[in-house]
């Protein structure tokens, strides 16, 4: 057991994992554990001894990217090469509309209704079908890329590797060109994926007063409490909920 609480000790020492990194840590020590005590590789009863740290599902501020990150994460994709045109289109459509990263690599060229200036976004996670007014500025980006950027003749899909072997852009690459555009405008910490342009995107919203019930429905959330959590960052809200005089409920 002291070899175990050595081991759980050291990585919270280096400060590098959260608690719900340690209380996953844990968790899947003691399973391991359990499974080897019915192997009979170590004694009985080890496993009740490995205590997950306290975690909250809800303690953890939802990690975005700052709103003036966001603005220079898009300024500084203004080129006219194939691969500037394709990242800035797939960096609009993750800062506007804040779409998850599968819901991008999705996306097909029969998804775009230009005359009716729509977008069709399949979501595989709620496992449903949205629409989205296309803004000008996302449509125009998208068109630039499709007019002078896009390679022919590979399918239907939108957004392919600039390189070869042309292949349509996976959620693994599409997650490596955010990172690295994000590095080259010196963000380098943090979380710098899609989601956190998702988190950005809502965190947007929210500053501009938008209601939950708006930024549920413009991130596609069916469970009103997953969008709750955006309610810890709204601290303007928060001081006047603080600030309430309840002496007359006394």
């Amino acid at each position: 057991m002291a070899d175990i609480d050595e081991i759980i000790g050291d990585e919270h020492r280096r400060g590098v994992w959260s608690r719900r990194t340690l209380h996953d840590y844990a968790q899947r020590l003691r399973a391991f554990i359990a499974f080897a005590e019915k192997r009979k590789w170590c004694c009985h009863g080890l496993a009740k001894g490995v205590v997950a740290p306290g975690y909250r599902a809800d303690e953890v501020l939802p990690k975005g990217i700052e709103r003036n990150d966001v603005e220079r994460l898009l300024s500084s994709v203004r080129g006219g090469r194939m691969i500037d045109l394709r990242d800035r289109a797939i960096l609009m459509l993750f800062t506007s509309y804040g779409l998850r990263v599968a819901e991008v690599a999705g996306l097909r060229l029969d998804d775009f209704d230009w005359s009716a200036e729509m977008l069709r976004v399949r979501c595989p996670k709620p496992g449903r079908t949205r629409l989205w007014p296309l803004s000008q500025e996302v449509g125009q980006a998208i068109l630039d890329y499709l007019q002078r950027g896009r390679p022919t003749g590979y399918g239907r899909a939108i957004f392919f590797t600039s390189r070869a072997p042309i292949r349509p852009l996976d959620r693994k690459a599409l997650g490596k060109i955010v990172r690295d555009r994000l590095a080259g405008i010196g963000v380098v910490s943090g979380r710098r994926g899609p989601h956190a342009l998702r988190h950005a995107a809502a965190q947007h919203l929210l500053n501009r007063g938008m209601s939950m019930k708006v930024i549920g429905d413009f991130l596609g959330h069916r469970d009103p409490s997953s969008t709750a959590i955006y309610a810890k960052v709204d601290l303007a809200a928060l001081r006047e909920v603080a600030a309430f005089d309840l002496e007359a409920l006394l």
